[in-house]
């Protein structure tokens, strides 16, 4: 399969997406270094090729929406990613923690369906490929502090804010 890619100026820097033929996004982040994004999707999934593009349509269009102030613009990017059950399972519950009210990763382990579960919830946020799309940024840690982000703490901070003020607003 070749995938295609594309990366677009954001106020945070550079962000790269990787979709699949048909769209859906298998990687992205903040970076147009493609070999940070490659290794992070599934092997199942992995494009023998990638080509890049200009511009990936709705997924271009959406992350640039997110940037400027509409948050929800990325609620309906088709995102394939794969894992075990519980992990694709909590991946989708993620896409449902609405913007400016981070949760905990208690709180996620619960929302997930596994309150004891707490690692496993963190260790799916530490293997999101699909970053923005699948927002592990809104989940913290007990004390509020931000935790982990592949991204760096500073675009994590950045988003958490963009979307508290875009909600308040």
């Amino acid at each position: 399969m070749t995938a295609h890619y594309a990366t677009t100026d954001t106020p945070i820097g550079p962000f790269t997406a990787v979709v699949d033929a048909d769209g859906a996004v298998l990687a992205s982040g903040w970076t147009t270094d493609l070999g940070a994004l490659l290794p992070v999707i599934h092997a199942a999934l992995r494009p023998a090729a990638v080509e890049e593009r200009a511009d990936l349509g709705a997924v271009t269009r959406a992350a640039a929406a997110f940037h400027r102030g509409d948050v929800s613009a990325i609620d309906g990017i088709v995102v394939r990613q794969r894992s075990g059950a519980f992990v694709e399972h909590a991946w989708d519950v993620l896409r449902t923690v609405e913007p400016g009210r981070p949760v905990t990763y208690t709180e996620y382990a619960d929302l997930s369906g596994r309150p004891a579960a707490v690692r496993a919830a963190a260790m799916a946020c530490a293997r999101n490929a699909a970053a923005l799309f699948v927002p592990c940024h809104r989940v913290l840690r007990l004390d509020g502090s931000l935790g982990g982000f592949r991204w760096g703490l500073a675009v994590k901070k950045w988003l958490l804010a963009h979307e508290a003020h875009t909600i308040a607003s």
